[in-house]
């Protein structure tokens, strides 16, 4: 039996039950597996899918999508994180909508082109959406592949081998979606980064990794060394205990979003009686990680040239924040007193 094979009749028993998947074939609507694939991008399947059942209830398709202000999408979107991927897919509705009559094209060089779809997700709706042979690796499947060939090279340096092995095995499956299901599913419950489940895999007789004891060493994923900023992030009330708020610019992190005015210099934007608290905020980005601490003042209107509206606190819920200025918002309006 090949490895293919031992793979799908692992699947069969095996597979997770997941509300973008279905089995032996391609999915219905190619729509929900766009959803979820740029969903899942960044993000845990077991984040996702309260947030995946929410997007299908308020945009049930291609159309309904493209029609939404890009507000209301990111609104849903909140708490979700990596916003572009949302101002991304509301793009890609439209471009849809106008060029293709809200279907996706049946051809992954054709949805490369789409805003938002790069190569891993243009081979998932290809696979999942039209049970096309395109190979979708993922950090799961990575680890999959280099374990049983063994691979110990740094995965940058070969993945041109890994994707040559993966249309390889992709190829030789009758059902190309199932196939990238299977090896996403045995890549995140048995062939796990760390502790994996090799008794309990259905390729451990064809794996060189656990054959070797190198398991625990393979894949050889360089680890990015994160950057550590800190800044002030301002609370400020006018006399109607109303708080500023600003829309960030269009482009770059967080953009479109709503959120408290904030920076990493600790420079103040204006003169005001502040009040440096001592309540700090951490949030992880990808590349960084952030600390801020929550500087408070009372104004009786803006300086010229400052932007921002004011709202009170129960507005806050009709705005998108990002996980960040969720976490700002809870922390400032938990014991206010404090200094």
């Amino acid at each position: 039996m090949t490895v293919t094979e031992k793979l799908a009749k692992w699947y069969e028993k095996n597979g997770r039950d997941l509300p973008w998947r279905v089995k032996g074939g391609a999915h219905s609507d190619p729509y929900q597996v766009w959803i979820s694939e740029i969903m899942l991008q960044q993000t845990t399947v077991k984040t996702v899918g309260p947030y995946f059942d929410r997007f299908l209830k308020k945009f049930p398709s291609v159309e309904a999508l493209a029609a939404a202000p890009t507000d209301e999408v990111l609104l849903l979107w909140q708490g979700l994180g990596y916003y572009t991927r949302a101002r991304k897919l509301h793009e890609c509705a439209q471009v849809l909508v106008k060029k293709y009559n809200g279907e996706f094209p049946p051809d992954r060089e054709k949805l490369l082109k789409l805003p938002g779809i790069g190569p891993y997700t243009s081979a998932a709706i290809a696979a999942f959406g039209f049970n096309l042979p395109e190979a979708v690796v993922d950090g799961n499947v990575i680890r999959v592949l280099t374990r049983l060939k063994g691979w110990d090279q740094p995965v940058a340096a070969i993945m041109n081998q890994i994707n040559a092995f993966a249309d390889e095995l992709t190829k030789a499956s009758p059902c190309p979606a199932d196939h990238a299901s299977a090896m996403m599913d045995l890549g995140a419950g048995i062939c796990t980064p760390k502790s994996p489940l090799c008794a309990f895999c259905p390729l451990n007789q064809e794996c060189t990794a656990y054959a070797q004891g190198l398991t625990e060493k393979i894949p050889n994923i360089a680890k990015l060394k994160k950057d550590t900023k800190k800044g002030y992030v301002f609370w400020i009330e006018n006399k109607n205990k109303e708080v500023l708020l600003r829309k960030r610019t269009e482009k770059g992190l967080l953009s479109g979003l709503t959120e408290l005015p904030w920076n990493t210099d600790e420079t103040f934007p204006f003169q005001a009686d502040w009040n440096i608290t001592k309540k700090n905020v951490r949030h992880v980005f990808t590349h960084f990680d952030l600390t801020l601490t929550i500087v408070r003042a009372i104004v009786p209107h803006l300086p010229e040239n400052s932007d921002g509206f004011f709202v009170t606190p129960a507005q806050f819920k009709e705005y998108p924040f990002s996980t960040l200025m969720q976490k700002v918002i809870k922390k400032a309006l938990t014991d206010k007193t404090e200094k």
